[in-house]
């Protein structure tokens, strides 16, 4: 480790800031049922293996004290940015689990979510704990790892921009959070769409059937059957929009250049 100097500490806590903010923004780490050690101490280790290659790109702090603030706030910017591409996708899939639920009719029964301390309803949390299976299966933590060495190779320190191009593609991703949710959730309410019109249709033929109490576990079990078969769209959907996480990260920070 080469000797620390007042500049060499003062680059070494930029980068932590950096590296920081991208893992308190990515999923499962950045939770809040992990402790604040551990997400620290993996910030730490990260910021201590690309320390000797990261500080020769690094320009000199100023010394004055609001220029330095506004250059660590950038850094901040610079993982916020990073991480919304991630929860755009997390996002769509409760708000998926969300429509779904209504339509079953299990709107009413919530669950706490202790990742995020809200309560969610119960196919929201399921599709949401599946996402998060997907997003480890195919590695997609280490793509977090990847970016914050290239955001070094892309974005240099105190490079942050808040440029039109940016502003236009984050509300472009804010867009995905209902492209997504009706994606996810377009066959199970397409299903439950057709199983409501049927029961409006036997209540008016045959006056003599009380459908509110037909109807309530009919559209739960059809729900489920059609929950169920559905998920490899479900699956195929998400997969896609984290295989092109990488992407779209690389894309935001030559957008913040």
């Amino acid at each position: 480790m080469p000797l620390f100097n007042a500049e060499s500490v003062q680059q070494f806590v930029l980068i932590l800031i950096r590296v920081s903010t991208i893992l308190v923004m990515m999923p499962i780490l950045g939770h809040k049922t992990v402790p604040i050690r551990i997400k620290a101490g993996l910030s730490l280790v990260i910021t201590f293996l690309i320390f000797p290659f990261v500080r020769k790109v690094i320009p000199s702090v100023s010394p004055d004290l609001i220029p330095m603030i506004l250059q660590m706030a950038g850094e901040i910017m610079v993982g916020i940015v990073i991480g919304f591409a991630v929860k755009v996708v997390f996002t769509g899939i409760q708000y998926a689990g969300e429509l779904i639920g209504l339509q079953m009719g299990f709107s009413m029964a919530n669950v706490l979510d202790p990742m995020n301390n809200i309560n969610v309803s119960i196919i929201s949390e399921m599709q949401y704990l599946m996402a998060l299976l997907i997003f480890l299966s195919i590695n997609g933590h280490h793509v977090f790892i990847t970016v914050i060495t290239d955001s070094y190779r892309v974005l240099t320190p105190f490079g942050f921009h808040m440029t039109g191009p940016l502003a236009q593609t984050l509300l472009a991703l804010s867009q995905n959070i209902f492209i997504i949710a009706v994606k996810a959730s377009a066959p199970v309410i397409a299903v439950m769409l057709f199983t409501n019109l049927g029961m409006a249709l036997i209540a008016r033929t045959v006056p003599q059937i009380n459908i509110l109490i037909v109807g309530f576990p009919l559209q739960i079990c059809v729900g489920l059957i059609f929950l169920g078969l559905s998920m490899p769209i479900f699956l195929r959907v998400i997969e896609t929009y984290f295989i092109n996480l990488e992407e779209q990260m690389i894309t935001l920070l030559k957008l913040m250049a």
